[in-house]
């Protein structure tokens, strides 16, 4: 089957599929939209979020929360939000404004802190990638989400690339064959070359805050998509290693890592970096029977013989509510999905963040680092 008829179906919609999803628009907006709210504004993420808010009716801001006055006036006047909205102090924001659901942008640092606060009050929470900085705080958002039934999401800007998951649906379809090598690359030139916000840039480049450098930050994403390629499955080994070759912007993390994940059956390499010549974040699967890369948020390239010719086509775009992370937050608070074992779940996560926290291990020792089954 040529890759555009497995991909591209968007051009083939009839007059009865768009009475259906013009219908079932109407019925979501008919609904309440949730209430959510903004935990932390460090996060320089965040700064691409509010303006998502009057784009869309599943979800309502009412509150934001952040210690520091000057952030919090400084998102005020930037996206000409109300003063009544801006809190110092979680627990007073949510007595006065009633939230559903925490969206966090704090360092990830602070990740583990903000989930127990929620627990505390029934909160739904989705942070920003990754979870968390060591299996022992992923273990403990993971006890405090059970015991309070809530649910703790992640949000992955690469979720919610119509390639990714058109290259996954060829793994899971085995049209692929037997995947044997995975490579991924992630990253930029840098955060301080790339110009991202001061205080952005101060925790990304602070090990207590973002669990080491560029390992950390762009590791995750690749670690994620793995995770679930896998069926949740943690690999044998990690073998990784790490420098920094730009010591004077970043003299106490990595801004270079290399890290390889030992499967039965299948390697898998990760590169995410602070070094790379532009933006990246691409994906390569090597099977039995052909290849796919996910080349960029909606293109991929497959192969499946050496006498044929690599082809590129549009992948089809995501369908609501798994095509961006409010669609997905409301469509979870709604009961209408229940998220295990995909790239915003907090089962996959607790996987990416063992994998992340043996990467460091194996960066700093110069060992291989055999992982061992968490406790369930």
């Amino acid at each position: 089957m040529a890759i555009s008829t497995i991909l591209s179906r968007s051009c083939q919609l009839t007059l009865a599929a768009v009475v259906t999803a013009s219908s079932a628009l109407c019925f979501a907006q008919d609904k309440p939209p949730v209430r959510v709210m903004v935990v932390g504004l460090e996060h320089g993420h965040v700064a691409g979020f509010f303006p998502a808010f009057p784009k869309q009716h599943d979800a309502e801001l009412v509150a934001v929360v952040d210690p520091d006055a000057s952030l919090r006036d400084k998102y005020e006047k930037q996206y000409h939000l109300d003063h009544s909205m801006f809190y110092a102090d979680l627990d007073k924001a949510i007595a006065a404004t009633h939230p559903q659901a925490l969206l966090v942008y704090t360092p990830v640092g602070g990740h583990r802190k903000v989930i127990e606060a929620a627990a505390a009050h029934h909160l739904d929470v989705m942070v920003e990638k990754p979870l968390t900085l060591s299996v022992a705080d992923a273990l403990a958002i993971r006890k405090a989400a059970r015991e309070s039934h809530i649910n703790v999401l992640v949000n992955y800007e690469t979720t919610w690339y119509s390639s990714n998951k058109a290259v996954m649906d060829m793994v899971a379809e085995g049209k692929l064959g037997n995947v044997r090598k995975v490579v991924v690359h992630d990253g930029h030139e840098g955060p301080a070359e790339i110009g991202v916000q001061p205080e952005f840039l101060k925790w990304l480049t602070d090990p207590q805050q973002n669990g080491a450098g560029a390992l950390y930050d762009f590791g995750c994403y690749g670690a994620d998509l793995m995770t679930v390629m896998m069926h949740g499955q943690a690999p044998i080994s990690v073998t990784a290693a790490s420098q920094t070759d730009k010591p004077e912007k970043y003299p106490h993390v990595d801004d270079d890592a290399t890290i390889i994940l030992h499967y039965k059956g299948v390697q898998t390499v990760l590169m995410p970096s602070w070094n790379w010549s532009f933006g990246r974040k691409d994906m390569e699967v090597y099977g039995d029977k052909g290849y796919a890369i996910a080349v960029n948020p909606t293109q991929v390239k497959t192969r499946f013989s050496e006498h044929s010719p690599e082809e590129e086509a549009t992948a089809a775009p995501l369908q609501s509510p798994e095509d961006t992370s409010l669609h997905y937050l409301t469509a979870v608070l709604r009961g209408e999905l229940h998220p295990k074992g995909d790239l915003t779940a907090l089962d996959t996560n607790v996987v990416v963040v063992q994998i992340l926290d043996a990467a460091r291990e194996s960066a700093r020792t110069g060992r291989t680092i055999e992982l061992k089954p968490l406790p369930q």
